[in-house]
């Protein structure tokens, strides 16, 4: 993300990342003025020597205005002057991931643990035993990921409400309740309304989590923590695997089916994560102190480094107050912003080939010969392979400070696997060699969290941010509802029909994002164009008077 200031010095246009510049000088009636992008120049830090926004009066004194006005709850601290050192930054960051970053995280296992164990639960017989068909059992999925998109707006209304802190925790503890009940389901319809109401309770929950992250993470680090955030997914699921291979042995214990033990005990596990998660999220970096934690989690001088380094980074952080509600115009206004739908597309289309094999991937190997025991150890490595190129995708993103060519890794890691996967004749037939190219597929770079962090650099507000991230996970359900039904009975079983669709999507995915760079690249040149052509008096007044808002501003760069 970049955003422009005035600085009466010397006009100097960088339309490049952090660390190097090269840059066009023009001069004006002897006065000179600074006009620079200023994106932190670190993936770990931004310490006080980094370009401060705020050291242009024009700018400070608009911000400081606009954070009174809107009552940000830690205007407090904001205080342009203000230094720190890069070896306190350092310490600070430390404990941030510990205090914000691993509660993220933690807070994530709850949600896969309850949406992801349904995949284990079927290599129990538990479509046997509920007497379900593919098609039924594709059917409770779609319901579930309605239901899970229907809520996301909602829920991230409800959360700006009355705070990701509160709403949060109440979201885990309710959910968790309805994840140990499907231990007594009996038949379809118990089947379906717990699908739906799972969906309900889980949905906007990612982007809360995301919209709390960013309160205390600059937008260089939080694509990092990000995956971190999807790296404990891969980790579940490793962990799950080997707990459901325990649990599902349990089959005959107290008459209950080993399926049934696996929803009471993991939906049990979940429920203490969101009790937990009570004392462990808080409002903002200045409300940390509670009756369980009087000392709170920063000194005073950590406090304000951990607001002000956030705002220098992206001064519109503090243009609403953390227990502000959305209005209905502003929930509009978020819904029309264009210049995000770029973004919202690749959602759309760039996560259909897992999203439509992994929850097959049990019954796949099922249908192959594997034990039941087996086909959950087997889930390993894929999870194990996610790990790795999550984590690779996303450091080579931020390092590079390239979005969507980095993110071309995604479908030129799935083609190949795709293209084996259909027209290879002893794919699905062959036991090991099906589970190697199943593997390799979803094991292709995770490119969610770059995307989810391009969204929220790109609103430039919080108003639009809150709406965005809701937006974008709802694109991304999208896909995934239709990938639930790519699979259908009649294609079983070498599923030729689905697989030729899923090969469509891995080559769809390759122009989709080389259009999207074009996109914001042409978007930075019309903004840079009507910039340039104004004084040095016209761009204060821009600053100090526009009614543009968010990334419309004249002054903000997208990022690409």
């Amino acid at each position: 993300m970049g955003y422009v200031s005035v600085q009466k010095t010397k006009v100097e246009v960088s339309n490049k990342p952090s660390n190097d510049s090269d840059s066009l000088t023009k001069k004006s009636d002897n006065v000179n003025v600074n006009v620079d992008y200023y994106l932190s120049s670190d993936v770990e830090s931004q310490d006080s020597s980094a370009p401060n926004p705020f050291k242009d009066p024009t700018v400070a004194q608009y911000y400081r205005k606009l954070y009174e006005a809107s009552e940000y709850e830690c205007r407090a601290a904001f205080d342009p002057e203000f230094d720190w050192t890069p070896e306190e930054e350092k310490k600070l960051i430390r404990k941030l991931d510990w205090r914000v970053a691993f509660t993220a995280c933690f807070m994530f296992v709850g949600l896969q643990v309850d949406r992801g164990n349904l995949a284990q639960a079927v290599a129990d017989n538990l479509l046997h035993d509920l007497k379900l068909n593919t098609n039924d059992y594709n059917l409770g999925n779609t319901l579930f990921l309605v239901s899970f998109l229907l809520a996301e707006i909602p829920s991230q209304l409800l959360s700006k409400a009355v705070g990701p802190d509160r709403f949060v925790p109440f979201q885990i503890i309710s959910w968790s309740v309805v994840a140990i009940c499907q231990g007594a389901m009996t038949n379809k319809v118990g089947f379906y309304v717990c699908r739906v109401l799972i969906g309900l309770l889980e949905g906007g929950f990612i982007a809360d989590l995301v919209l709390w992250l960013s309160y205390f993470y600059t937008s260089k680090e939080l694509p990092i923590r990000l995956s971190f955030f999807w790296t404990s997914l891969s980790l579940t699921q490793i962990a799950t695997s080997l707990l459901a291979f325990g649990i599902l042995r349990m089959r005959g214990i107290g008459g209950l089916a080993g399926w049934r033990w696996l929803f009471i005990i993991e939906g049990i596990i979940t429920l203490l994560i969101g009790v937990w998660s009570i004392y462990a999220m808080v409002p903002s970096a200045l409300q940390t102190k509670t009756k369980l934690n009087p000392k709170g989690w920063f000194t005073e001088r950590e406090e304000k480094i951990v607001v002000n380094r956030v705002l220098r980074d992206d001064p519109s952080k503090g243009d609403m107050n953390n227990r502000q509600p959305l209005t209905l115009k502003q929930v509009w206004r978020s819904l029309c912003d264009y210049d995000l739908w770029p973004v919202y597309i690749i959602g759309l289309v760039a996560y259909v080939p897992t999203a439509t094999i992994q929850p097959y991937m049990t019954l796949t190997m099922k249908s192959l010969g594997f034990s039941t025991f087996t086909v959950n150890l087997l889930f390993i490595p894929q999870a194990v392979g996610h790990i790795i190129t999550l984590l690779l995708v996303t450091w080579v993103s931020e390092r590079l400070n390239e979005r969507s060519l980095v993110s071309l890794s995604l479908p030129l890691f799935t083609i190949p696997g795709m293209a084996a996967v259909r027209f290879w004749p002893g794919s699905m037939k062959q036991p090991w060699p099906t589970f190697a190219l199943v593997t390799i597929v979803l094991s292709a770079p995770y490119i969610h969290a770059i995307c989810v962090s391009w969204v929220s650099r790109n609103s430039n507000s919080i108003r639009s941010r809150s709406i965005s991230s809701a937006v974008y996970n709802m694109c991304v359900q999208i896909g995934s509802i239709y990938s639930a039904n790519i699979y259908r009975k009649d294609d079983k079983p070498l599923y030729k029909r689905g697989n030729s669709v899923l090969f469509a999507f891995s080559i769809l995915i390759v122009p989709v994002l080389l259009l999207v760079k074009a996109y914001y690249v042409w978007r930075n040149n019309k903004k840079a164009g009507k910039w340039n052509a104004m004084t040095v008096e016209e761009q204060e007044n821009y600053i100090l008077n526009t009614t543009d808002q968010g990334n419309k501003r004249l002054d903000f760069r997208f990022d690409h």
